[in-house]
């Protein structure tokens, strides 16, 4: 299984989990099975709040899934209707999400639940604080 985990710095499968899909600056994409990882940049992520076009920000890339902290109901949409699957961690590492996901620990996000936004006290509790 290909899974891509928006980071703010790439450090393998040591890299922080970053708090939004949209706006990290990169991805790691990891294959499951051979347990590989490389680095993914976001050519997308400082689109318009609202106007994320998943596929661009994967840099065309198909995972199977996508694992993140928080995603905007559009984005979420889209990479259903591409038949990616999301799931939703909590923070730590990339090494940590692959485990949650392979223990079928992590809930998968339908359009329900999704981030409100990226402002202060918008009730969006996944985003770290400076990010």
């Amino acid at each position: 299984m290909k899974i891509a985990i928006p980071v703010a710095e790439y450090c393998g499968l040591d890299s922080l989990v970053y708090g939004h899909f949209g706006s990290a600056p990169l991805f790691v994409l990891v294959d499951s099975e051979a347990m590989s990882v490389e680095a993914l940049g976001n050519p997308d992520h400082e689109h318009e709040h609202g106007q994320c076009n998943p596929m661009k920000v994967l840099a065309g890339a198909m995972p199977d899934a996508v694992v993140v902290g928080g995603i905007g109901t559009g984005a979420v949409r889209g990479l259903r209707q591409a038949g990616i699957r999301v799931y939703r961690t909590t923070g730590g590492t990339v090494a940590d999400a692959i485990s949650l996901l392979q223990n079928g620990e992590l809930e998968e996000i339908v359009a329900q639940g999704t981030c409100a936004g990226h402002d202060e006290g918008s009730g969006c509790a996944h985003h770290p604080h400076g990010h």
